[in-house]
């Protein structure tokens, strides 16, 4: 489409194939680290709500009630807690997104050999060899990430576990375990491979994710900017820099809704994986598979079960995603 991210340009040597990743890698950094402050509560609210389905009693009713509870028992450290290491992941996600999914358009229009614009194809395969290489990244962070936005499920179950006749005192959160012992932790049981636990759940939501996400965005974006003129018929294509920041954020928005509706259920197993450990005490014989784990999840609620947290995870990735866009194509406006 005329409206494909510039990076394409860098062909007609517009620009260096290096400046553009370099711009690539620091626009979606800021994009991705700001847009993560904003939805933690409701990504730590998802993933709590994922954790719980196998559970023998629900401790949360829903979204609204989990974000309740969470912060009338934890506060406004609750609802963050973790977010240092998703801090981190969105920066190094929305890089390696950008920049790859930038990075092959142009290798896939230098084996082409063809002037001008990229198939919908073409773009599909560009973004999900950048989903591809943003899963590996994810992995590790998300593994340690959910384990510690559900460390305060496990010591409650813990604590009331006990049926003490004495008044229960409350979980002194300064003993639960930080993210580097919970990485040694997880080296020490299980290896290094083990830190990689849920990787075809990230997978599979990141590759067709950001087929999704960027598509939607791609095309979206085409749409709004159909209803452009220009005022020379010779005027060069419109791209995304010419959105104006109302039609970025809509684009975004509908992005962001496509994406985690696409592949939502693999995260629900993803998640579901990472936690066991924490919830349940792991289980006895062979290691639970992603398979496995997605039949347990349908046959103890169904398609609800795969969905858990789906709501509240379109919610917050409508301003979310749009920030992202807008911040992404602003930038790219103003310093690209």
């Amino acid at each position: 489409m005329d409206e494909s991210y510039d990076a394409v340009s860098a062909l007609e040597g517009q620009e260096s194939i290096g400046l553009r990743g370099v711009k690539d890698i620091a626009f979606g950094s800021v994009a991705g680290m700001l847009s993560k402050v904003f939805e933690h509560p409701f990504d730590l609210c998802k993933v709590r709500l994922q954790a719980q389905v196998l559970e023998e009693v629900q401790r949360f009713k829903g979204p609204v009630d989990c974000l309740t509870q969470t912060w009338q028992s934890e506060g406004i450290r609750g609802l963050y807690r973790g977010l240092p290491l998703p801090l981190f992941g969105a920066i190094l996600e929305n890089a390696a997104l950008f920049m790859t999914y930038n990075q092959l358009q142009i290798g896939i229009k230098k084996l082409t050999g063809r002037p001008g614009d990229l198939s919908m194809g073409e773009k599909a395969i560009a973004a999900a060899g950048g989903g591809t290489v943003a899963s590996f990244i994810l992995t590790p962070l998300e593994l340690i990430k959910c384990k510690m936005q559900v460390q305060m499920m496990a010591a409650e179950a813990k604590r009331l576990a006990a049926h003490s006749s004495e008044p229960l005192p409350p979980i002194d959160r300064r003993l639960l375990p930080g993210p580097l012992a919970l990485v040694k932790e997880v080296l020490r049981t299980e290896g290094v491979r083990g830190l990689w636990l849920g990787q075809t759940g990230t997978f599979l939501r990141e590759a067709g994710g950001a087929v999704a996400w960027f598509g939607t965005k791609e095309y979206v974006a085409k749409l709004l900017l159909r209803q452009h003129t220009t005022s020379s018929p010779d005027a060069p294509p419109l791209t995304p820099k010419d959105l104006a920041v109302w039609e970025s954020a809509l684009a975004g928005a509908a992005a962001g809704i496509a994406y985690n509706i696409a592949l939502f259920p693999a995260d629900s197993v993803k998640s579901t994986l990472q936690t066991e450990l924490e919830l349940r005490g792991g289980r006895a014989g062979p290691k639970s598979t992603f398979f496995g784990t997605f039949v347990a999840l349908w046959r103890a609620k169904g398609l609800k079960g795969l969905y858990a947290g789906c709501g509240v995870t379109v919610a917050r990735a409508i301003p979310s995603s749009a920030m992202i866009f807008v911040i992404y194509d602003t930038l790219d406006r103003t310093f690209g």
